[in-house]
């Protein structure tokens, strides 16, 4: 079970993880929360279900990660269709931004209500719903790693070559956790699978 999800009964999935790969995690979804940026809480005597109908940004995020975790809907090559991409984010990029944040707000509460052992090993049990949740967020990161390595869609070679990285490249931590998070999505998928 080290480095990769195993199925449980119920749906769910198991892993064992340190006490750096926990911290890692951790930091990575707290940094997630931070990029996608708090959620707008209705004010105080304001109708909540007026804060449903909200609308959201109708223009692409200026940040290439952001742009990559919220894309456009239609591509931009004419106006007909960056008007539709604009009329579509205004009305789905708000719902899209709670659900990133509340599945990266289960990683770090599951990883929190974690004990560690005296070796400081410990095992995260997830239930069906959390393995969603887990999901969502191990791709989030991903891309938002990826794009900062700048990764592309179709580069597949690239990722080869950031095997390849000397250790004095200052990217190699962050391709490091790009590699393991794929391993980490990768086996949690294939529990997930139906047999």
């Amino acid at each position: 079970m080290a480095g990769h999800f195993e199925a449980t009964p119920g749906g769910g999935a198991a892993v064992a993880l340190d006490e750096v790969e926990i911290a890692i995690l951790r930091s990575l979804a707290v940094q997630l929360l931070e990029l996608i940026g708090p959620g707008d809480e209705p004010a105080e005597g304001e109708d909540p279900l007026a804060a449903l109908f909200a609308e959201g940004p109708s223009e692409p995020p200026a940040d290439p990660a952001l742009a990559r975790l919220f894309p456009e809907a239609y591509g931009d090559e004419d106006g007909e269709l960056r008007a539709a991409s604009a009329e579509f984010r205004r009305f789905t990029e708000n719902d899209l931004r709670a659900r990133k944040r509340d599945d990266a707000l289960v990683v770090v509460r599951t990883l929190d209500a974690l004990t560690t052992a005296g070796n400081g090993d410990a095992v995260l049990e997830l239930t069906a719903d959390e393995c969603r949740n887990w999901l969502g967020t191990l791709n989030d990161l991903r891309l938002t790693i990826g794009t900062r390595l700048e990764v592309s869609e179709e580069g597949e070679g690239e990722a080869g070559s950031l095997y390849r990285l000397p250790d004095s490249d200052p990217r190699k931590p962050m391709v490091m956790a790009y590699l393991w998070l794929g391993g980490l999505q990768e086996t949690l998928v294939e529990t997930l699978m139906p047999d």
